[in-house]
């Protein structure tokens, strides 16, 4: 990893954890990792969300407020959408999102399916066109630590990382990085230790916020 340089930037940190334990949780240790490493390479300012808390599902006051323009809204209208508000903020104020990923019967934990849910906003994360959707957070940069008991990751049972880096990838952010810790049960300490070697090996220096003021 490069040194620290006085001239960089801090750089802006969303951690989300989505793992239902919290000791001994493969994805949370791994997320850390890639954060310290981060850290290693330049200033960071992080914030954490654990969607394992508790996120909203979608409902018919949230979409009727969506749906809604800003300035017509109501106060019970605004309510319904204060924490789409505020995780919306989180992503949009990230140079760099750092996910964990723990899969669940084949995909991902509903946690962070209504994290996704909260965070797609239509006008505001992105928009329809003529030409269809443009995502309006690009210049982000993604690392998604993608773990399982079972599941080989992009298998045919797989339906956890294809469907997390499509939805990135609908809101813009196209430069995604996936860290391999899947099949924990089937190969054992290797899966992490493989993990924990691809992310040392990762050059974080080439985050598109760091090159971009070199």
């Amino acid at each position: 990893m490069k040194a620290t340089k006085a001239s960089n930037p801090v750089l802006r940190i969303l951690r989300v954890d989505a793992s239902g334990r919290v000791a001994g949780s493969s994805t949370r240790e791994l997320t850390g990792r890639v954060v310290d490493a981060l850290a290693a390479t330049a200033p960071v300012s992080v914030t954490r969300r654990d969607v394992s808390r508790g996120i909203p599902f979608v409902d018919a006051a949230w979409i009727d407020a969506a749906y809604t323009p800003e300035d017509s809204r109501s106060d019970s209208q605004q309510a319904a959408l204060s924490v789409s508000d505020a995780l919306v903020r989180e992503v949009q104020a990230a140079d760099v999102l750092v996910i964990g990923v723990p899969t669940y019967n084949f995909g991902v934990p509903a946690a962070l399916k209504a994290w996704v849910d909260m965070v797609a906003r239509a006008g505001v994360t992105f928009r329809y066109t003529a030409d269809g959707p443009v995502g309006l957070l690009a210049g982000k940069k993604a690392y998604l630590v993608v773990a399982s008991g079972g599941v080989g990751m992009n298998s045919e049972i797989d339906f956890a990382t294809p469907w997390l880096r499509h939805m990135l990838g609908f809101l813009g952010i196209t430069d995604v990085e996936v860290i391999d810790a899947t099949r924990q049960v089937a190969i054992g300490e290797a899966a992490l230790e493989n993990a924990r070697s691809r992310i040392d090996e990762l050059d974080f220096s080439r985050v598109p916020a760091l090159r971009a003021a070199a």
